[in-house]
């Protein structure tokens, strides 16, 4: 048989353990996870939000959890402005390459004819002509013998020397020249048309018991001071030609026919 003070300390080791357990667990209890709350969204805010009246339950728990933080979203392509002003005309770039040449465009149509134009300076025309002749005959005395004249026809501005029988070039440029003689009966005609010192085309006659007219002509280009004048050449036979004062047998003609551009 127990004595009661044993059974009453008994009792109270029993009470002390179911206590113990009861308080173990009271943690376990309280934080047990709330009832899940419904996904809101921004755009929500039409309905209105449920008040924590209504869920008596979950007021307690409602004052311990977190308040949700709400994030605002803009969508910034549905917010365009107005059009702005137009900015300022930049700095012309570089060039670029250039392309291929393109084909040959057509024919254009025909301009009018244009106005005449003012007369030109008489002045800076240039002439230069001569015509000489002789009424003597001549036989040659020496091997080299200039031709010399006495019948003036035309001599421009003097540029054939009457007295040397030599036509002096004052204006370079092209100039045609022509001699004409008449043989004499049975003797020889042989002359030289010179340039300065030297012979450019020779006049020839052989022998013959008849006489007859003789010519030679030739284009020179000259130049300045240049000399032009007929020679006659004594071989064994003798050189002469013909003429009489009535009539003039023998001419010498020259004339520019184009100056140099200068």
């Amino acid at each position: 048989m127990h004595s009661p003070e044993l059974l009453l300390k008994l009792g109270m080791v029993v009470m002390s353990g179911v206590c113990l357990s009861f308080l173990l667990l009271l943690p376990l209890v309280s934080s047990s996870p709330s009832p899940s709350r419904p996904c809101r969204q921004c755009c929500d805010h039409l309905q209105p939000p449920e008040s924590p009246a209504s869920h008596p339950a979950h007021a307690a728990s409602a004052t311990h959890s977190q308040i949700p933080e709400v994030r605002t979203y803009i969508n910034m392509t549905i917010l365009k402005g107005d059009k702005g002003d137009r900015g300022d005309k930049g700095l012309p770039g570089k060039n670029g390459k250039d392309g291929p040449h393109g084909y040959r465009g057509p024919v254009g149509p025909r301009g009018s004819k244009g106005q005449a134009g003012a007369p030109g300076d008489a002045c800076k025309l240039q002439h230069s002509a001569f015509s000489v002749g002789r009424r003597k005959s001549l036989h040659s005395i020496d091997y080299y013998q200039a031709l010399v004249f006495d019948t003036v026809f035309v001599n421009l501005y003097e540029h054939f020397n009457m007295f040397k029988g030599k036509f002096y070039c004052f204006i370079p440029g092209v100039y045609y020249f022509n001699v004409n003689i008449h043989t004499w009966n049975f003797k020889e005609t042989y002359l030289h048309l010179m340039l300065n010192d030297k012979e450019k085309v020779i006049l020839y006659a052989q022998p013959s018991e008849r006489s007859i007219m003789q010519s030679q002509s030739v284009m020179i280009d000259l130049v300045l001071n240049d000399e032009v004048w007929v020679r006659l050449y004594k071989r064994e036979r003798e050189n002469a030609i013909y003429s009489d004062d009535v009539d003039v047998y023998i001419t010498f003609n020259g004339y520019l026919v184009s100056p140099s551009v200068q």
